[in-house]
């Protein structure tokens, strides 16, 4: 256990479990030297504890980077809750994993996440006040984490071509939820040809609908050739299966953990692939969080937003200079704010 806590530098590592409303939860925190760590309750089944300690202390460590290099005052953390196969009582769940929350005393705050709602917030927000994102605070992170991975799609152009103009630009867009569809939407306003795909043949429709766009089966957008691959559905798609396959000069999208393991950040680099890190191009949701609790006016969360692209090309600049991958700059980059030791 201890390995792992060496391994990616963690702070501290909570378990809790609670018979009576079948919860069994993990809080990781990995930093709190630039403030309380946030980060979001992922509730999913995981097919054994290991399983759920590993991604929970894999996600704590992405958001104490992410939060870094986009400059807010927040460590980083995360929560799991292990779903059960079938939850008896939700509220009873959520009320329970908020006094878990509540008992660390304020250097873990929460927020939905994966398989947990604004709704379930409202559950937690009952018993502690270290959450953010309920249906009081008409919160909803899509909007600006699809304006980030706009802007640093127009970095990566600016970058590489001198002008950030999407006009024709062809980008493949895989996975259409809230992010991916509000992402389409300001993509084809700017002028780009949209390539999508998503299990949910609805959102396809919807997007050649009101975008115009081509939709092709899941498993086909990886060999789809186009100017940007946007991943935002699952992580763990950048591997060895994929690379190979795909036909484009950049790739940017608001998927986390899009990296199946560092070395295909490297091969990407060595293919010529103008990779944006992941938890660079999609912190909007966590600036609008982070600076939301601190009171921060809108025009200035969405100024920082916008910043997403200034410092992309910051990473991408320095990954020419030193002929270094962009994700391994990255990590450097946020290593150093960290103080992280080597």
């Amino acid at each position: 256990m201890f390995e792992k806590f060496e391994h990616a530098n963690l702070s501290e590592l909570h378990f809790h479990a609670d018979e009576s409303t079948q919860l069994k939860s993990i809080i990781a925190i990995h930093s709190t030297l630039r403030g309380p760590a946030l980060g979001g309750c992922r509730c999913v089944e995981y097919a054994s504890e290991d399983e759920a300690i590993n991604d929970v202390v894999r996600l704590a460590k992405g958001m104490s980077y992410k939060a870094a290099l986009a400059n807010v005052p927040q460590g980083g953390g995360k929560a799991v809750i292990i779903k059960p196969p079938e939850i008896e009582n939700r509220n009873a769940l959520y009320q329970s994993f908020g006094k878990f929350v509540d008992g660390l005393g304020g250097r873990y705050i929460t927020a939905v996440d994966s398989g947990s709602h604004l709704s379930d917030m409202d559950q937690v927000q009952q018993v502690t006040s270290y959450v953010s994102g309920c249906t009081s605070d008409g919160f909803d992170p899509s909007p600006l984490t699809a304006l980030g991975v706009f802007c640093g799609i127009q970095a990566a152009l600016q970058h590489r071509r001198g002008n950030n103009s999407l006009q024709g630009i062809r980008v493949a867009i895989q996975g259409l939820g809230n992010v991916g569809f509000a992402l389409a939407e300001l993509l084809h306003k700017a002028g780009a040809t949209l390539i999508v795909c998503d299990i949910n043949k609805a959102k396809q429709r919807l997007c050649e609908q009101k975008f115009g766009a081509i939709s092709v089966p899941p498993e086909d957008i990886y060999q789809v050739p186009c100017d940007v691959f946007s991943p935002c559905g699952l992580g763990a798609i950048l591997n060895d299966q994929t690379i190979p396959h795909l036909q484009c000069e950049y790739i940017a999208g608001s998927a986390n953990n899009q990296l199946l393991a560092p070395n295909h950040g490297e091969i990407l680099h060595q293919r010529g692939i103008l990779y944006a890190p992941d938890y660079v191009i999609n912190a909007g949701g966590l600036i609008q969080v982070s600076l939301g609790l601190n009171h921060i006016a809108q025009a200035d969360i969405l100024k920082k937003t916008t910043d997403i692209g200034k410092t992309l090309r910051q990473i991408f600049e320095r990954s020419d200079k030193d002929n270094i991958s962009t994700h391994t700059i990255a990590d450097q980059l946020a290593e150093d704010i960290l103080q992280v030791k080597h």
